[in-house]
């Protein structure tokens, strides 16, 4: 390990996490790694940006020795990492929960291509099949082969609720599932705003977020008068995409390597996770730039 401050990550992520996962009953001898400890394990794989895990665990048994003596072999690993998707999400929540800008009654909303294969032969023989399918990314002008993670976060980059969804669902009605499916996460922010931009253009999403006393900002088309508000989201709409590009930049969204549903699942899962850790710990040390990971990737 080659950072003081990754270590002090970790150790506080670990307090944190094995005091609120479940406590899963096995049957047999209890693993000799714990869930809360494979956790600290997935979030310092991403931050440190290794993204094969036959590299990660050949380095985790030559440095983290100390700090994870139950370090199991790579097929152990990917089987128990797979399984623990569960538990990833829920340290998600937690981290985010125990986080100053949970209660922030601002949202920003977006989608952005996670590819999963660029051949015609990955697209026809790969288990993501069915799920992942072609889609157009119009801020990169090209298309690929994949699926979509649509994010809702505060304006400091704080997930809040995610999904992955095949490209051919339309972003808006993905927005209200996820509204619909947790309807506590708008209720207990009255008067909640959410940033958007144009692809989130939608009457019917209107009626259905003041439901739930949501008012969604967005800019309107050209030939539409323009939306009450509309000149102040170009500067906070750069959030979002700094957001994004954490996760692609930093934390090697595009490389997840994930060839099943549940492999493409929880590594997204991982990712999101490592900078859900890393905002949580930079507001609790108060540290000047929230979703900084430069002080954990090295």
């Amino acid at each position: 390990m080659t950072t003081e401050k990754l270590n002090t990550l970790l150790t506080a992520l670990y307090v944190l996490v094995d005091d609120h996962l479940p406590k899963t009953r096995r049957l047999g001898r209890p693993p000799r790694l714990s869930d809360a400890e494979l956790v600290c394990l997935a979030v310092a794989q991403v931050l440190l940006g290794f993204h094969s895990e036959a590299r990660w665990i050949r380095f985790a048994h030559a440095h983290l020795r100390p700090m994870f003596p139950g370090l199991p072999q790579r097929p152990a690993y990917n089987k128990r990492l797979r399984a623990a998707r569960p538990h990833i999400q829920q340290a998600i929540r937690t981290l985010a929960q125990h986080s100053d800008l949970w209660p922030d009654p601002v949202w920003i909303t977006d989608s952005t291509p996670v590819e999963c294969g660029r051949s015609r032969d990955t697209a026809r023989r790969s288990a993501l099949a069915g799920w992942a399918g072609y889609g157009y990314c119009a801020s990169h002008s090209r298309w690929f082969w994949g699926l979509r993670l649509h994010l809702v976060c505060t304006p400091a980059g704080l997930p809040i609720t995610w999904a992955l969804a095949t490209p051919k669902v339309d972003e808006r009605e993905v927005l209200a599932a996820l509204i619909e499916t947790e309807p506590d996460l708008a209720h207990d922010r009255p008067g909640l705003l959410i940033l958007a931009d144009k692809g989130y253009v939608s009457a019917e999403l209107d009626r259905f977020l003041d439901q739930y006393g949501i008012t969604l900002l967005r800019p309107s088309y050209r030939n539409h008068q323009p939306r009450p508000g509309q000149t102040l989201l170009k500067p906070i709409r750069q959030l979002i995409e700094s957001v994004n590009d954490t996760l692609k930049g930093q934390l090697g969204l595009e490389q997840h390597g994930g060839r099943t549903i549940e492999g493409a699942a929880t590594r997204v899962s991982q990712r999101i996770l490592a900078m859900t850790c890393a905002i949580w710990h930079n507001r609790t040390t108060g540290q000047p730039i929230t979703h900084s990971l430069i002080a954990y990737d090295h």
